[in-house]
C-alpha cells in the first residue's frame, strides 16, 4: 500500500490537479487553524471556529458527494471504510451544533471543543493514512486529476455549516447542496457584516440571520434530504445517534405499530 499522503510529494500524489493534493492542502490549512484555536476564547475563538467551519464542511460535503461513491465502487471494503469517516463527519456536525448552543464561559464548552478537535484530527489521520493510499492503488493518475476537478467544483458550491440531519450519502446530500449552500453563504455574509455594521443596522442583520437559520433548519428536515443515508449516521443536534423513525410509545409503554 502507498504511504500516507502526508508523506508524499505533489508529483507522487498525481500532480497539482489531483484530488489527493487538494485534500492534503486543506488538511494543512486545518492543522494551522486548530493550532491558532488553542488557548483562545470569546470573539477570537468564535472567528477561528468560523474559519474552521468554512473549510471543513464544504471539504467533507465534496468528499461524501464525489469521493466516497468512487471508493465504494473500486474497493471491496469501500463501504465499511467510507462509513467510518461518514460517522466521524456526522459527529463533527453534531458537536458543532452543540457548541453553537453553548455560550462563552459555559462549563461544558471546553469539553465539547476538545472532542471536536480530537475528531477532526482522527478524521484527517483516517483519510491520509488509510483511505487515500487505498484509493491510489485502484485508480490512475488521470482519474485522480479528474476527481480533483469534480471535488473542487462541488466544494465551491457546498454548504458551509453543520447540517446533522442531512444524509451523508447521495442522493440526499446532493439534493441538499444548492438550497443549503445558498442559505449558509447568506448567513456567512451577515456574520461578516455584523462587526462593522452601524448601530441601527445590527438588529436588522440579526433578524435576517435568524430568518436564514430558521429556513435552513426547515429545509434540512425535508424527508428527501435524508434519502440514501446509512442508519448509523442518523442524528439530531445534540444526540448521537438517534433513530429518525422510532415508533411512538403508547401510555402502557408499548410501541405503536
Amino acid at each position: 500500500m502507498h504511504p500516507s499522503i502526508a508523506d508524499q510529494a505533489t508529483d507522487q500524489l498525481g500532480g497539482p490537479l489531483s484530488v489527493l493534493v487538494r485534500q492534503k492542502r486543506d488538511h494543512v490549512k486545518l492543522a494551522a487553524l486548530m493550532e491558532r484555536l488553542r488557548g483562545t476564547d470569546g470573539e477570537v475563538q468564535a472567528r477561528i471556529l468560523l474559519e474552521i467551519y468554512r473549510l471543513v464542511f464544504p471539504h467533507a460535503f465534496a468528499e461524501e458527494s464525489v469521493l466516497w461513491p468512487v471508493m465504494r465502487r473500486v474497493l471491496p471494503d469501500g463501504d465499511a471504510l467510507t462509513l467510518q469517516v461518514e460517522q466521524e463527519h456526522q459527529e463533527v456536525n453534531g458537536l458543532v451544533k452543540t457548541l453553537d448552543g453553548l455560550p462563552a464561559g459555559s462549563p461544558g464548552r471546553a469539553g465539547v471543543l476538545a472532542r471536536l478537535t480530537e475528531v477532526l484530527d482522527e478524521d484527517v489521520r483516517d483519510e491520509e493514512d488509510a483511505l487515500f493510499p487505498r484509493l491510489q492503488e485502484r485508480i490512475s493518475r488521470r482519474e485522480l486529476q479528474v476527481l480533483g476537478v469534480l471535488w473542487e467544483l462541488v466544494r465551491r458550491i457546498a454548504p458551509t455549516r453543520a447540517h446533522p440531519v442531512v444524509a451523508r450519502r447521495p442522493p440526499g446530500n446532493v439534493v441538499a447542496a444548492l438550497p443549503l449552500s445558498a442559505l449558509d453563504r447568506g448567513r456567512d455574509l451577515v456574520d461578516r457584516a455584523l462587526p462593522g455594521a452601524p448601530g441601527r443596522m445590527a438588529p436588522v442583520l440579526h433578524r435576517i440571520g435568524s430568518v436564514l437559520e430558521r429556513t435552513s433548519n426547515a429545509v434540512e428536515r425535508l424527508p428527501v434530504m435524508r434519502s440514501g443515508e446509512d442508519p448509523s449516521t442518523r442524528t439530531s443536534a445534540g444526540r448521537h445517534p438517534v433513530p429518525w423513525r422510532k415508533p411512538p410509545v403508547k401510555p402502557d409503554g408499548k410501541e405503536r405499530p
